[in-house]
């Protein structure tokens, strides 16, 4: 088993977002040119993955020895109102990324979800099981997935669950959520009927990180195991803010209606990662717990 990837030079796509927060981390030991979609950050390169000249031409200057393509539309809603826009970033703008990476010879890895799949099973998803989106920005997930496959041969497609990190960035559920808390809220609402594994953004990097040293290419999930409600981790959220007396309300989704539909089942196993003896993610209470106490807590406070 090889070492984490060093000494690379490794082009990030939208760096600026919550999963690139820890790109320089996780990544220190490699040269890295970061690019950015929305807000750019000190030291990013402007850079729109839909503009295919553009991609090809920063691809060419830099040379990358792995593309990290963390660019992405993720906002579910605006996706299933705009298909145009979800289809033009997580499609079109992946096939731009993938066939740089086909002329530049460079490695990708393309970070995906679990939202490929329907939702019917009632338990975790394996790499194993038929897709089948029920939502337009699964649809356009998938389609990226597709793509990287038709057009590279050296290439990891990582799905990760639903993602927890950021600190300061974090505008997500568990961000919200522990403001909320700390706001002095005597009661919460939180859906108890649908489930997914939550991801830390600083674990997932680390995985993948490892997991391109290996050289073992293709289709993997990569979350922090474990099946949670938005219910259960409002539980411990609770718990490890020390609010005690905090009163949550399971609800079911039709409480809080939305645009897209959001499906039932939407946890990941990292069952490829299992049988080959690399599963280096660890549950998701204790990535969660790590979070809130190093990241989310100084910044909230």
């Amino acid at each position: 088993m090889r070492e984490s990837v060093k000494n690379n030079r490794i082009l990030v796509t939208g760096a600026g977002g919550m999963v690139g927060s820890y790109v320089n981390d996780v990544f220190s030991d490699n040269q890295l040119y970061l690019t950015d979609l929305v807000a750019m950050d000190k030291g990013c390169t402007s850079l729109d993955v839909c503009n295919p000249v553009a991609v090809i031409d920063l691809a060419k200057k830099i040379q990358p020895d792995v593309v990290l393509h963390l660019a992405a539309a993720t906002d579910v809603d605006r996706c299933q109102l705009e298909p145009d826009w979800a289809h033009s970033v997580n499609s079109i703008g992946t096939q731009n990324v993938a066939l740089a990476c086909q002329e530049t010879n460079a490695l990708l890895v393309y970070v995906s979800t679990g939202n490929v799949f329907s939702g019917k099973k009632k338990t975790e998803y394996t790499e194993f099981d038929k897709p089948g989106p029920m939502n337009v920005y699964g649809e356009s997930k998938l389609m990226g997935e597709q793509i990287v496959k038709s057009l590279l041969n050296r290439y990891y497609i990582v799905r990760a669950g639903w993602m927890i990190g950021g600190g300061a960035k974090d505008k997500k559920f568990v961000g919200k959520i522990a403001s909320m808390i700390l706001d002095g809220n005597s009661s919460l609402k939180a859906v108890n009927d649908k489930y997914g594994s939550p991801t830390y953004a600083r674990d997932l990097l680390n995985g993948i990180s490892k997991l391109v040293g290996t050289g073992y290419y293709g289709l993997y999930h990569m979350v922090n195991p474990g099946i949670a409600s938005r219910y259960q981790i409002s539980e411990v959220l609770r718990d490890v803010l020390e609010y005690p007396d905090l009163a949550i309300e399971s609800v079911s989704s039709d409480h809080f209606p939305s645009a897209a539909p959001r499906i039932r089942m939407e946890a990941l196993r990292n069952y490829k990662l299992e049988l080959l003896g690399c599963n280096w993610m660890r549950p998701w209470e204790e990535a969660l717990k790590d979070y809130v106490v190093n990241e989310l807590i100084p910044v909230l406070s």
